[in-house]
């Protein structure tokens, strides 16, 4: 089982984004039982919320579902826990890498790693702007995902 876990500020608009594209290709691939899939924000401004509407809206347009979905926070233990830990931007990145135990050995990094098409390093924050910020959002992990599922088929002998 691989365990991946993405990670965005507050867990209402791109890591749960991230979780549910995911989680729709992992289901496509028959991989399901595979592969772990959860998101956490750095920060507790959201727990135990649902994603906020307008991602919602966006995500369910390209028929994914984050109604089920609620905000937690990242623990240290996560780092334990899951293989990889998956930060939407640099800032949160750093929170991140201050709380990463010294010895866990999960994958540390950024989505974007994984993308095949996009230029950017980073996911942006569309909490302030305009739908449009959304679209974005949900087209950088649409790509991000699919280059991570290639990329755990390959490393991991998923087939």
């Amino acid at each position: 089982m691989v365990k991946v876990l993405f990670v965005c500020m507050g867990n209402i608009c791109r890591s749960p984004t991230a979780e549910a594209v995911f989680r729709a290709k992992v289901a496509t691939a028959g991989l399901t039982e595979h592969i772990q899939i959860d998101s956490a924000g750095t920060h507790n401004y959201h727990i135990g919320k649902a994603p906020d509407a307008r991602t919602q809206k966006a995500a369910q347009r390209r028929g994914y579902d984050l109604s089920a979905l609620r905000a937690r926070q990242v623990t240290k233990q996560d780092f334990m826990d899951f293989d990889f830990v998956l930060a939407m931007d640099l800032a949160n990145l750093k929170i991140l890498q201050r709380l990463r135990p010294l010895n866990a050995t999960s994958h540390f990094g950024l989505l974007l790693e994984f993308a095949r098409h996009q230029t950017s390093r980073e996911v942006p924050d569309p909490y302030y702007g305009g739908e449009d910020g959304f679209e974005e959002v949900l087209d950088m992990i649409e790509d991000a995902t699919e280059g991570l599922l290639i990329d755990l088929r390959a490393g991991h002998d998923l087939t």
